[in-house]
């Protein structure tokens, strides 16, 4: 499936900062090296207000300039052509309409003019991937006229691997794995040791050394080295 992607316009649409790398970082890095895809990142939260009771940009203004400056570090480290940025509330998506969310996505596609779009896993924990997932399928509807013709959801360790058992309609099930280079594994783990903010220490899923068995794990299950996992949501042929 991947030479089917050589030169295509591939829009990444996530809810935070870092969420790029977590999901695809690697895969990115490949397609970007080795089949000359045009790739932008968009970021739809802020991604840190969440962590005071109430939300209070004005106390966080030193902590989301650093995060701007962080994006633009785990750009470099992977290689992708630019990024949206946008500041919805960090886990309070749910807070603003859904059609503001859909209409930043339709802006977005409109300026970057993508074929395939990546995003997030729609029953993760995290309600923000939920509607991030929401707002890209409703900005995607299969009329005449769109152009997306792709689209495939990824896995965001410490938010698709939480959800409860026995709620089986929310289970991460891929159906699509890329065989990712230790080369590109390890631009994902230096873009995401670029997010002060968000990096972790093992055990810790965003930690490097989980990054490192999640691609192993996953290369387990089709018989490769290292790999990332998704799920096809949609192709147009």
């Amino acid at each position: 499936m991947l030479e089917s992607l050589r030169n295509k316009r591939i829009l990444v649409v996530v809810a935070h900062p870092d969420d790029e790398l977590l999901g695809l970082g690697a895969t990115m890095h490949q397609l970007i090296r080795d089949y000359s895809c045009k790739v932008k990142a968009v970021i739809l939260g802020e991604g840190i207000t969440s962590r005071s009771d109430t939300r209070n940009p004005e106390q966080w203004q030193e902590e989301l300039k650093i995060h701007r400056d962080n994006i633009e570090s785990a750009r470099e480290a992977i290689g992708y052509e630019s990024t949206g940025i946008y500041d919805f509330p960090d886990n309070r998506f749910d807070t603003v309409s859904l059609l503001d969310i859909i209409k930043v996505v339709e802006k977005e596609k409109k300026l970057f003019d993508p074929e395939i779009i990546f995003t997030h896993h729609h029953g993760d924990v995290n309600i923000d991937h939920q509607l991030t997932f929401e707002a890209v399928v409703t900005a995607c509807r299969p009329v005449n006229e769109e152009r997306v013709h792709t689209i495939v959801s990824f896995e965001t360790p410490s938010g698709t691997e939480w959800v409860a058992p026995t709620d089986y309609a929310r289970q991460f099930i891929p159906n699509f794995f890329v065989e990712v280079s230790e080369e590109g594994l390890e631009a994902k783990i230096k873009g995401m040791e670029s997010y002060e903010f968000e990096k972790r220490e093992y055990p810790h899923p965003r930690s490097p050394e989980a990054l490192k068995i999640q691609a192993q794990r996953w290369g387990v299950v089709v018989g490769k080295k290292f790999a990332e996992a998704f799920s096809i949501v949609r192709i147009v042929n």
